[in-house]
């Protein structure tokens, strides 16, 4: 089942930032690099799959979604130019192996086209494209057989997987203006963040906020109850009873609610949803060191419960200084002149040798991402 499944392997070639990448990854991953090195477009990759087979997608809105085939296409590409993206997937027990691989291009009028497409199924050839269809009809390659129900059966599932994808970047102002959210569904950026938990199963919904409350009572401390309510147009807003020098409390809505609030509380509803791989961008952000610290353990947690996968970019050294982080779960982050390298931290000699002295991973990776003269920023507004 398509629900057992996790990533296991990723190869890019000419994807954005990545002339040339082949990495392990493993069922918890944290992103480390500098800023603009490619971690959200790292993520973007299995946005795009995603996106390839998803209901209302496919392969030409994929395209369009990313500015066109000049915008993917890494900056570094020579003489071959076509982008390619392979991914294998296990599942738990390691008795299912699928591959999938896409490469495209776009012919002369800027048109994006399939270069090739394959799937494998624990070895078994179950796609392999250009096909005799392909070259009778060439027009056939401007879409994937991912994205059609009428030929994808065979590998449904694998296209069920990639549709659960689901990536999270909370922006609290969004959270606090309900109203943009009509009309739109899993937003990235928490549009519909009181939506959704709005049209969760009652049950459902009063148990995850039960266990919501519980945890912000650790970071909020006079946060006494939490609820959901709509106004009077129907509109779902979160409301929170705070104490204070008056016995009864204050209740407040989103709007009064903190950045760090909101996005620990999408945090951890995303967390509890269960489901397919989960993306992660700067968690961090708005939250005190103490509970970034908590992070790891809180994921690890979730995912011994549900086994979901989580991909986590950061930046923060209070989030890896968790001693229950491997070495193989951290993949780095060098952009060098050709695009940027991505390599896990246990290949790298100097860091092994700096975490058998004592040090945390956040010690000895974190200084490999800054940058060199970032001192100088201090001289900003000097005459």
């Amino acid at each position: 089942m398509s629900k057992d499944l996790r990533f296991s392997r990723l190869v890019l070639k000419n994807w954005k930032n990545f002339a040339d990448v082949d990495v392990a990854v493993q069922n918890r991953v944290f992103l480390v690099g500098p800023n603009a090195s490619g971690k959200s477009n790292f993520l973007d990759v299995f946005r795009f799959l995603r996106d390839l087979a998803r209901a209302g997608g496919g392969f030409q809105d994929s395209i369009r979604r990313r500015g066109g085939i000049k915008a993917i296409r890494c900056l570094s590409a020579r003489r071959y130019s076509d982008v390619e993206i392979m991914v294998e997937l296990k599942n738990k027990d390691n008795t299912l192996h699928w591959v999938y691989e896409i490469a495209f291009n776009q012919d002369r009028q800027r048109r994006p086209l399939v270069r090739k497409e394959r799937v494998l199924k624990n070895q078994e050839v179950l796609l392999e494209r250009p096909n005799a269809e392909d070259r009778d009809d060439p027009a056939r390659l401007s879409q994937t057989y991912l994205e059609q129900v009428n030929v994808n059966r065979p590998f449904r599932d694998l296209a069920a997987f990639f549709s659960s994808v689901r990536y999270l970047h909370i922006v609290p102002q969004l959270v606090r203006e309900p109203d943009r959210s009509v009309g739109h569904s899993n937003d990235p950026f928490g549009g519909d963040f009181l939506e959704q938990i709005s049209k969760t199963h009652e049950r459902t919904r009063k148990a995850r906020m039960r266990r919501i409350k519980k945890a912000l009572h650790v970071a909020v401390p006079q946060l006494q109850e939490i609820e959901l309510h709509r106004d009077h147009r129907g509109t779902p807003h979160l409301r929170g009873k705070f104490q204070h020098w008056r016995s009864q409390g204050a209740w407040q809505n989103e709007e009064q609610f903190s950045d760090g609030t909101l996005r620990l509380m999408g945090l951890l509803w995303a967390a509890m949803e269960g489901g397919g791989p989960l993306l992660l961008e700067e968690p961090e952000l708005s939250l005190h060191p103490e509970i970034i610290r908590m992070l790891p353990q809180m994921f690890a947690r979730v995912q011994r419960r549900t086994g979901r996968q989580i991909f986590i970019s950061t930046h923060s050294p209070d989030l890896l200084r968790d001693n229950g982080i491997g070495i193989d779960e951290v993949l780095l982050f060098i952009p060098e002149s050709e695009g940027t390298k991505v390599t896990p931290t246990g290949t790298h000699k100097d860091i092994l040798d700096l975490l058998q002295s004592g040090l945390s991973l956040a010690d000895t990776v974190i200084p490999k991402t800054r940058p060199e003269n970032a001192r100088q920023l201090m001289l900003f507004g000097d005459a």
